[in-house]
């Protein structure tokens, strides 16, 4: 059989064999470039979790303290965002409510990114019949929306933080389940998984050592996003009075104490609703990044 070398090819036999010294040509590789919008979303990020984590820092104040003598007060000096229709400070209570978000939204995304591994993982590795079962019922879950399963379990199991974490994990977790459950139909029919049970591995051992650590890479990605998600569900379930209940300084729930004063004091609303928008896009900013990156590397 004649191999024929196409003229390209050709070129470059030949420049080698005459100057077998030569040097390669230096690859050059792109820096990447900095985003400002990334850049602005993780500091926000950070100024967050420092808010979350040591409120005082940023707002010493006591976010309960109110003062008949300064009830709806517009931004000044001793006040820079106003006070609220109890005379509280509005700074205060944003950044001291930043903590009880976080922590709702963290939560419901840890218990839902933990139920939907589980139950994907026991979908993608059962029999047939179970894997069905499971799978039309993470189908019948996601055909609702989210916050109406939340609704619907708070409705059940009544108000306040607790419940809004559980109602707001399960209505997320199914979304978890159908990744990780096509992930595993793919991981388990791998080169890799055939020869470790050709090797005689446990069934235990062959699940945490092969499937499940080739099963959640994508998962951490998909709940940086499902967290700002989760964040904005829990504010709109608090503002309808299904969260934590006042004087909790939640930012759902000032809200909810706020929209009675729109038209005399538009500052009690302002500063929740811009935390609660630019906490969701600065992790979605940063979740689609990070996904971004994981696809290339994967590709």
């Amino acid at each position: 059989m004649t191999v024929t070398l196409g003229p390209p090819l050709t070129d470059a036999l030949a420049r080698t064999a005459a100057d077998p010294a030569e040097p390669a040509e230096p690859v050059v590789r792109r820096r990447p470039r900095l985003r400002p919008g990334l850049l602005v979303a993780g500091a926000y990020l950070i100024l967050l979790v420092v808010a979350a984590a040591w409120p005082a820092a940023l707002a010493p104040g006591d976010p309960l303290a109110a003062d008949p003598l300064g009830v709806l007060s517009p931004p000044d000096v001793a006040h820079w965002l106003g006070t609220d229709h109890l005379g509280r400070d509005v700074w205060t209570r944003v950044v001291h409510g930043a903590g009880h978000s976080l922590t709702i939204g963290v939560a419901a995304t840890a218990l839902a990114v933990t139920g939907g591994v589980l139950l994907g993982l026991l979908a993608g590795l059962t029999h047939r019949a179970a894997d069905e079962a499971l799978s039309r019922t993470f189908d019948a879950l996601s055909a609702f929306p989210m916050l109406l399963l939340a609704l619907l379990f708070i409705a059940i199991a009544g108000p306040g933080t607790a419940s809004l974490i559980v109602a707001i994990g399960m209505a997320t977790l199914p979304h978890y389940a159908r990744v990780v459950r096509g992930q595993t139909l793919v991981v388990r029919r791998a080169g890799f998984v055939e020869q470790a049970v050709t090797f005689g591995e446990s069934r235990s051992r062959l699940v945490l050592r092969h499937v499940l650590p080739n099963v959640v890479g994508p998962v951490p990605v998909l709940a940086v996003i499902g967290l700002g998600e989760a964040i904005l569900a829990a504010a709109g379930l608090s503002f309808l009075g299904m969260g934590p209940q006042p004087p909790s300084p939640e930012w759902g729930a000032m809200l909810s104490e706020g929209r009675n004063y729109l038209q005399v004091a538009w500052w009690i609303t302002i500063l929740p609703g811009l935390a609660v928008t630019a906490t969701v896009v600065s992790l979605t900013v940063v979740g689609r990044h990070w996904q971004a990156r994981f696809d290339g590397r994967r590709r």
